[in-house]
């Protein structure tokens, strides 16, 4: 059952809509008769008050209005636009004009950006040219991400890709919650979470007192570019490289920053982002970067070797669009607005136009033998016992292991002994499982 803001929210897009067929009827009427004919009054379908309820950034315009109730078409009414057209059109002709695209079944029809040039300025070049400078400049919606133009073919006008509508707010309208990305080929990312706390990080205090900072910066952003006037002056965003070997505590710091700010942590999907073929990489992390440009997210790169390594001296014109990417990527990185962290196992291979950027570069230092014996104590359960002939002290002191090494351990060891019926982890379990991650990097075990 409906609550009474979902019900008021119906009533507004209902106004809204029969306001664009108002709007779609204009347009026809002036192109097929000589009659004068009035442009649709917003303030005849739908209150100011009304108006003040629908999410935006800044008062609406009848211009954004318009743009916003079109972009919403397909998923609300997708049949509408069409349906109005056949009204003026023979059976089976279609207005080139109005720069409708098919569907890939051929059965749906999408706004494009020229469908709502059309529709408000016709063929006059003044006003289209007015539009033109309204969408990218005084426009909320088209500035905060709102609504876009996607990606034409190639050479085509950027007016003849489709226009697109941010799916959080189609979200936000329709339920009034925001359903969280979905890692695909259109958004190469992946929501990651932890149930951990700060306390089960164990870092060398150094590493932990960079961390703080980088919190600190989430924080207090807004006091530095907007109360203290900074914007201006520096470069938005904060860059930062966390380094050091696989199980150290990166990805985990990483989503700890996250659940102790409020912001979601993405880990980007390298595999859904490289590609072989020129200027695909570039486009993949465009829209990822359009994506997050106006929200509160963080953007994790694990082995951003892959992306971001040393670029090479160009020998053939792979080489040329290989450091090309590079270039770009540096540029997107330096002017997103938020938290970009890369991981990488060693700093070396990054590329140092990169490594100048960083606002902060963390080592994670293997742990010692003091560290160890934390991650031990916090790793293995309270309620299942060790045999007597374990000191986990001399384990921690003899076996040079990383935090995600010592889980390993810790799960193999857990898992023999519920199969042999036991209440107590043996020595033999723990040190078998030491063994095995000896084994699997490569390393003598003794």
């Amino acid at each position: 059952m409906l609550n009474k803001s979902a019900i008021t929210s119906v009533a507004i897009w209902d106004q809204l809509f029969l306001f664009l067929s108002e709007v779609v009827h204009y347009r026809m009427k002036t192109v097929q008769s000589d009659e004068e004919v009035e442009f649709p009054d917003i303030t005849s379908f739908i209150s100011e008050e009304s108006l003040s309820k629908i999410p935006a950034q800044g008062v609406l315009t009848e211009i954004d209005l318009v743009a916003l109730t079109l972009a919403l078409s397909p998923y609300m009414l997708p049949e509408l636009i069409p349906d109005l057209l056949s009204t003026y059109l023979p059976q089976g002709k279609e207005c080139p004009e109005m720069g409708l695209v098919r569907s890939k079944d051929r059965e749906l029809f999408f706004p494009t950006g020229d469908t709502l040039l059309y529709l408000l300025a016709g063929k006059n070049l003044e006003s289209r040219m007015y539009l033109l400078k309204y969408f990218q400049l005084e426009s909320g919606l088209f500035n905060t991400g709102i609504l876009s133009f996607g990606d034409g073919s190639a050479f085509e006008p950027r007016m003849s890709g489709r226009l697109i509508i941010d799916e959080e707010y189609v979200d936000i309208i329709t339920t009034g919650e925001v359903q969280k990305p979905r890692m695909g080929a259109g958004f190469p990312a992946q929501l990651i979470e932890t149930s951990l706390e700060w306390e089960n990080l164990v870092l060398q205090k150094k590493t932990l007192d960079q961390i703080l900072e980088i919190q600190s910066w989430l924080k207090h952003r807004d006091q530095l570019m907007n109360g203290w006037g900074l914007a201006g002056k520096i470069k938005p965003g904060y860059r930062v490289l966390f380094y050091g070997a696989p199980g150290t505590g990166k990805t985990l710091t990483a989503t700890l920053l996250g659940k102790y700010t409020g912001r979601d942590v993405y880990r980007i999907d390298l595999s859904l982002v490289v590609s072989k073929y020129i200027g695909e990489t570039e486009k993949n992390l465009s829209r990822l970067f359009d994506k997050a440009a106006n929200k509160e997210w963080i953007l994790f790169f694990d082995e951003a070797d892959a992306v971001f390594g040393k670029r090479t001296s160009v020998k053939d014109s792979h080489d040329k669009y290989a450091n090309q990417e590079v270039s770009y990527l540096l540029q997107r990185i330096e002017n997103h607005p938020g938290l970009v962290i890369l991981a990488s196992n060693l700093k070396s291979n990054l590329d140092t136009a990169f490594t100048r950027r960083f606002q902060s570069m963390i080592e994670y230092d293997m742990p010692g033998a003091t560290e160890r014996l934390l991650l031990w104590k916090d790793i293995l359960p309270e309620n299942l016992a060790l045999q007597d002939d374990i000191s986990i002290e001399q384990i921690a002191r003899t076996y040079n292991l990383s935090g995600a090494n010592i889980v390993n351990v810790v799960q193999f060891a857990c898992l023999k002994t519920a199969e042999e019926g036991s209440n107590e982890i043996s020595r033999s379990n723990l040190i078998e499982g030491i063994r095995k991650e000896y084994v699997k990097e490569g390393k003598m075990f003794a």
